[in-house]
């Protein structure tokens, strides 16, 4: 096991590296390096990697003895900056369609720290950017082909399972990618899965992860994504992709009544991911996002303003996706979400369709319980059209979220539980725009916030929703099923 060192003002490439004395000056030569399980490549802190980037491929350590990607030196210096302004390319291909438009599924990315079919390999305490520095591509920032940007990104392709991947205490910020794509890897850490370049090996080499821990980062400012864990071209295996006349895979899905199936899911998509601890603000459109994944942990994150660009004057390329939420899963089985914080999700006034602190979204048996939310535009909590099934929500803490605390469009189910709605002047139980999906509302409490009793739309036309055992303050009247409110008001 060696430990190999890199700094910017004290180091030497012509060096060997192995001890802080004999340090090298630049990434590059960490780029070049061969790993052996148990190897460190350490950054001094204090140290200014300015217009480089740390790209590993095929590192793999094993769990007892991981590669580490980390720091050293003096413990009250700053971390070690890797600052890639748009340096750093690589070509990404999923070698497949992903969904559609805008959703590009190849292209130009430059990626701060890349760590491409590797496995047991840690990345923590470092400071990482990926700024726009000027227009000098001749495209304004928000021009629907700006190239993509992030700051880490973990990719799964040729390797098969990428497995026993760790990013952990790192300072992410000011990552300036496209407004507008939201599954190349865009953002302050996205973690994909490609087709491998032999599609004969599609099947016998599957390309995903598995053993995946994203813990206690700090990510702010950061252009499309925040974190966003598990997208993968085997999306058209998962969701039964169909194909024309050719056989080539025809960017259209067939998501069945919603239920995602567990073995399929768990062959080509990702397991044991748990994410935790994060703090996200600022990101242009979402801030965490767990994808494809069997039995995801989200717990212990904060978000905070997300969705800065998804607004009428900055994301005008397209009304494709002009939506974002701040922490929720797509097509996930069985998601728990616990003890997250989200607040100030932007935009829903502004051209966000969505704006939501949480968001049941395509998933199986999405679970959030002892969440906190408020002052998010577009709600609490979306369960998000037909294919959101098994959903539940209880024991979660709405304060004063806007439009609607809870949003059921086309939604076939939900079971709302044993929650606390504290409801905003200017806002409503339900979000009334497009209540027309179906939910079990029991046992909550419902207090409006405002100086006179409310009175709001408890059963919207389209809706079809029960309420059972809730205690209502503040409301002018009840759901006519679920009795006198504490007031004394009529029912509806």
């Amino acid at each position: 096991m060696t430990d190999y060192f890199i700094s910017s003002s004290t180091g030497d490439d012509a060096r060997d590296g192995t001890a802080p004395d004999r340090a090298w000056r630049t990434l590059a030569r960490g780029t070049e390096t061969t790993f052996t399980p148990g190897d460190a490549l350490l950054l001094e802190r204090g140290s200014q990697f300015i217009g480089e980037a740390l790209h590993l491929e095929d590192v793999t350590g094993t769990s007892d003895a991981p590669v580490t990607i980390g720091s050293y030196g003096d413990d009250t210096a700053s971390a070690p900056l890797i600052a890639a302004d748009g340096n750093g390319r690589w070509f990404e291909d999923y070698r497949a369609p992903i969904g559609g438009a805008p959703h590009r599924n190849r292209g130009e990315v430059s990626t701060a720290v890349l760590l491409r079919d590797c496995s047991y390999i840690h990345v923590r305490d470092l400071e990482i950017t990926n700024r726009r520095i000027d227009d000098a591509d001749g495209r304004r920032y928000n021009d629907l082909d700006v190239m993509d940007r992030t700051g880490v990104a973990v990719i799964a392709e040729n390797g098969g399972t990428s497995r026993g991947i760790a990013l952990e205490r790192l300072h992410i910020h000011d990552v300036d990618g496209n407004v507008y794509d939201k599954h190349m890897a865009n953002g302050g850490i996205q973690v994909l899965a490609h087709f491998p370049e032999d599609p004969s090996k599609i099947e016998t080499n599957i390309a995903r992860f598995d053993d995946l821990r994203i813990a206690d980062n700090v990510v702010r400012d950061t252009r499309r994504w925040g974190i966003a864990v598990g997208y993968t071209a085997y999306l058209n295996l998962i969701d039964h992709g169909g194909r024309d006349a050719n056989g080539n895979w025809d960017n259209t899905f067939d998501y069945g009544d919603g239920t995602i199936d567990e073995d399929t899911l768990r062959r080509y998509g990702a397991t044991n991911v748990v994410v935790e601890g994060n703090t996200v603000e600022r990101a242009g459109g979402d801030a965490i996002t767990v994808m494809y994944c069997d039995h995801p942990l989200v717990r212990h994150n904060v978000s905070r303003e997300a969705a800065v660009d998804i607004r009428d004057d900055v994301y005008t390329a397209t009304t494709n996706d002009r939506v974002a939420a701040a922490i929720w899963p797509w097509r996930c089985k069985n998601a728990i979400f616990e003890y997250n914080v989200a607040t100030d999700t932007l935009n829903a006034d502004r051209g966000n369709g969505d704006g939501q602190a949480w968001d049941a979204d395509f998933g199986d048996g999405t679970e959030y319980r002892y969440n906190y939310s408020h002052n998010n535009s577009g709600g609490c909590v979306m369960f998000c059209n037909e294919k959101a099934v098994n959903s539940l929500f209880y024991c979660n803490v709405s304060e004063r979220d806007r439009m609607g605390a809870i949003d059921i469009p086309r939604n076939p189910d939900a079971s709302v539980t044993g929650n606390t709605f504290i409801i905003a002047e200017d806002a409503d139980p339900l979000r009334l725009d497009r209540a027309d999906g179906a939910a079990v509302i029991e046992g909550n409490t419902f207090v409006y916030a405002g100086h006179t009793p409310k009175r709001t739309v408890w059963h919207p036309e389209g809706s079809h929703v029960e309420y059972i055992g809730n205690v209502y303050i503040g409301f002018a009247q009840t759901p006519q099923e679920d009795g006198a409110p504490t007031n004394g008001s009529a029912g509806d």
